[in-house]
């Protein structure tokens, strides 16, 4: 099993491109089951969330194809001319979450599907149940059997109002995409806004869905019998740029983060601004940088809000800012698994429920430390980059799943880190 090895202390400099969005093109693969024709997605990230949807797509008759990226990043052509499986089985769900957005598709298009309760992070339950409750309001009749979601909706689904109790960004995307095909007007209230969901309508809409609202809390879609295929480009991943600017920051350095803009980064940018991050926009991209990070507040909220995604990395750059810092996560009930781990690394945190206090340090110490879940490794990546002698990070497997390259982009920018067997 891999892992990485960092000597820290290193400020970053030079210049980093942005992949595209990885929570945008994940939704945005499933939606090709929504049509026979072939679809085309540019600025693909290259990543093994994106691998593992590929091969359950393909176990569905989705044919596949990556080709290497130019200026505009990977490109992956996909055509669901026919399906061939409604199943999408155990073995290829277990490995992440987004798997459950193939429900809605397949739903809409064949009639029935059945889909394993899926896996990914442990960061929490992160229950399906919204996702389940919007396909009942469209008519589809639901049961749990064995583990697996069982739907069918033989005389297709039909437009309805749904109420979400709480925002769910898979369960906004997997309804939105169910209801283009469902006869009638579907309303979703309380809808996710996220930069993923605009996407994600963008490229639906060029297929020829009838759609309004996307990034307000009440988005109407008007279903059609058939939906076409499009070519689209993948939005910038804001979760790579935010994590990235932290690393610069975090090490006193001076970047431009390509591919990339301040409006990405919502209200989560005053944030950093607040902790000491300074940004200049540039033509498609943002220059960062930071002489000392102060310690702030931040709570984790849907979007507009600051992302639940990024929490372990500004809470890894606060570990050396002056001052003391609180951060809330309202999100999950279980995502402050990295803290045990930066602690080995010298830092001074203190949870209390959902609250953790971290008072900043002179300087953390490198250690041997393991990643817990994706964005917990890239916390752990950030700490090492900062720390005094040697960090080793075990089960880097998990930074696999969201950052391409990562290695490659901070040793392009002078960071002493690399990969090892």
């Amino acid at each position: 099993m891999d892992r990485i090895i960092i000597n820290g202390g290193i400020p970053l400099t030079g210049r980093i491109r942005v992949a595209g969005a990885k929570n945008a093109a994940l939704p945005l693969m499933c939606a090709a089951l929504l049509t026979s024709a072939p679809v085309r997605l540019e600025n693909m990230p290259n990543l093994a969330d994106i691998r593992s949807l590929s091969h359950l797509l393909a176990q569905h008759g989705v044919e596949t194809q990556m080709q290497a990226g130019g200026a505009l990043g990977h490109s992956l052509a996909l055509q669901a001319e026919t399906i061939v499986s409604t199943e999408a089985p155990y073995e290829l769900v277990r490995k992440m979450r987004a798997s459950v957005l193939v429900l809605g598709p397949l739903l809409a298009r064949c009639g029935q599907a059945r889909v394993s309760l899926p896996g990914g992070c442990a960061i929490g339950a992160r229950p399906v149940d919204l996702h389940l409750k919007g396909m009942e309001a469209l008519g589809a009749k639901i049961t749990l059997e064995q583990g697996y979601i069982a739907a069918s909706a033989p005389k297709g689904l039909k437009g309805a109002e749904i109420i979400f109790p709480t925002i769910s960004v898979g369960a906004t995307e997997n309804i939105m995409m169910a209801a283009c095909l469902a006869e009638g007007q579907t309303r979703l209230i309380n809808a996710a806004r996220e930069p993923e969901i605009v996407d994600l309508a963008k490229m639906l809409m060029a297929m020829g869905a009838k759609i309004t609202g996307a990034g307000t809390d009440v988005i109407e879609i008007r279903g059609v019998t058939a939906l076409k295929g499009c070519h689209h480009e993948i939005l910038p991943d804001r979760i790579e740029a935010g994590s990235l600017a932290m690393a610069v920051a975090a090490t006193g350095g001076r970047a431009i983060l390509e591919n990339a803009n301040l409006a990405m980064f919502g209200s989560g940018v005053e944030v950093m601004q607040q902790a000491g991050l300074k940004f200049t926009p540039k033509a498609n991209a943002v220059e960062v940088e930071a002489k000392d990070i102060f310690g702030v507040d931040v709570m984790t909220e849907p979007h507009p809000g600051f992302p639940t995604d990024l929490q372990a990395q500004i809470m890894a750059m606060l570990c050396s800012a002056n001052g003391a810092s609180m951060i809330t996560e309202s999100i999950f009930e279980n995502r402050y698994m990295h803290v045990p781990e930066l602690l080995r690394m010298g830092a001074n945190i203190a949870l209390h429920g959902r609250s953790a206090i971290v008072r900043g340090v002179t300087h953390l110490k490198g250690a041997e430390v393991m990643a817990t879940d994706l964005r917990a490794s890239m916390s752990l990546v950030i700490a090492g980059l900062v720390a005094q002698g040697e960090t080793i990070i075990n089960r880097v497997y998990h930074l696999d799943r969201g950052y391409e390259k990562l290695e490659e982009k901070l040793m392009a920018c002078g960071a002493k880190i690399k990969r090892v067997a």
